[in-house]
C-alpha cells in the first residue's frame, strides 16, 4: 500500500469514529442536560472537518514536481497541519467562551443550570476510550510514514479524548454531587479549553516554522555534516542550508576536496554525500552538494 493511501485511509477511518462519535455525544448532551458533552460533541464535529482537510492536502501532497513546483507539493502537507491547528484554537475559544457564560448564569441564577443524567456521563467516558485508541492509531501511521499534518490530526483526536475527560469528570461530579455542583460541569469545559489551546499552541509553531523556511534542529545539521564527512575525499564543509518541505528534507552544502581532484571524481564525491543523506533522511530529500577545492577562495551562497 502506497505512502498515500495508508495516509487516507487511516484519516477516513478516522473521520467514519468522529461522525458516529458526534452523533452520539450532541445526543447524549442533549437528552443527558450536559452543555460539556454538547460541547464535546461540536469538537467531535470539527475533527470530521480536519480530517477532510487532511485528505485533500495528502493528496496534493503526494504529486511529483511538476512545472509550478520544482521541489514537490510537501508544503501543502505543512499548511494543512496549520489548519489544524487554527481549527484547535478555534474550538478552545468556543469552549472558554460556553464554560464562561454558564458560568455567571450559575452565579446569576443560583440552581439555573440543571444535572447531568448518568447518559451524558456514560457517553463520555466512551468518547475517552474510543478518541484515545484513535490517536494512538493515527499517530502511529503519521510518525512511521513522517507525515506531520497526519500526526497534527492525531493531536486533534487526543484533544477530543480530553475534552471527553473534561465532560467526564464534570458530569460526573455534578451527577454525584447533586445540583449544587451542577457548576462543575461548565468548569470542565473551560479546562478542556486550555488544554485544547496548548495542543494548538504546539502544533502551529513547527508548522509556522516550516512555512517561514526555518532551519533544521542543530542536532540534525551536525548529522548532516558527519555524512558529509564521511568521505575521506572531503576535507572539510561549509555553507550549509536547510529547511524542511512537508515529510522530507531540503539540504545545501559546500564540500572542500583536494584541488588536484578530477571533475569525475569531484562529481563522484558529491553524489556519495547525496546517497548517504537520502539512505539516512529518506530518498525524498533534496539535496545541492557544491564542491570547491581546499585552500582556495571559499565559494558562498548569495
Amino acid at each position: 500500500m502506497t505512502r498515500e493511501r495508508q495516509l487516507v485511509r487511516v484519516t477516513l477511518d478516522g473521520a467514519l469514529v468522529n461522525a458516529i462519535l458526534a452523533a452520539g455525544k450532541l445526543a447524549a448532551g442533549v437528552f443527558g442536560r450536559s452543555s460539556a458533552l454538547v460541547a464535546d460533541a461540536a469538537h467531535s464535529l470539527s475533527d470530521l472537518a480536519t480530517d477532510a482537510a487532511v485528505i485533500l492536502f495528502v493528496r496534493v501532497s503526494s504529486r511529483p514536481p511538476d512545472e509550478d513546483h520544482d521541489f514537490g507539493h510537501g508544503k501543502f502537507e505543512t499548511f494543512a497541519t496549520f489548519l489544524v491547528s487554527l481549527a484547535l484554537f478555534a474550538v478552545a475559544a468556543g469552549l472558554l467562551r460556553d464554560g464562561a457564560l454558564r458560568i455567571l448564569r450559575a452565579f446569576r441564577e443560583p440552581g439555573a443550570l440543571p444535572s447531568p443524567a448518568p447518559v451524558a456521563a456514560a457517553a463520555a467516558a466512551a468518547s475517552v476510550v474510543v478518541k484515545e485508541m484513535l490517536y494512538r492509531a493515527t499517530r502511529r501511521v503519521g510518525e512511521r510514514l513522517h507525515a506531520p499534518s497526519v500526526v497534527a490530526n492525531a493531536w486533534h483526536h487526543r484533544s477530543d479524548a480530553l475534552s471527553s475527560v473534561g465532560a467526564l469528570l464534570g458530569t460526573g461530579g455534578a451527577i454525584l454531587l447533586g445540583p449544587r455542583a451542577a457548576v462543575l460541569d461548565p468548569l470542565a469545559g473551560i479546562a478542556v479549553a486550555v488544554l485544547v489551546g496548548v495542543s494548538a499552541w504546539r502544533l502551529a509553531g513547527p508548522a509556522v516554522g516550516e512555512l517561514l523556511e526555518k532551519s533544521l534542529p542543530k542536532e540534525v545539521e551536525d548529522e548532516l555534516t558527519r555524512l558529509a564527512l564521511a568521505d575521506p575525499a572531503i576535507r572539510s564543509t561549509h555553507a550549509l542550508r536547510t529547511r524542511r518541505i512537508g515529510a522530507g528534507i531540503a539540504v545545501e552544502i559546500h564540500v572542500r576536496v583536494d584541488p588536484a581532484t578530477t571533475v569525475r571524481d569531484s562529481h563522484k564525491t558529491a553524489h556519495g554525500v547525496v546517497d548517504r543523506i537520502r539512505s539516512k533522511f529518506g530518498t525524498w530529500a533534496h539535496v545541492i552538494v557544491h564542491v570547491e577545492p581546499d585552500g582556495g577562495r571559499p565559494t558562498s551562497p548569495p
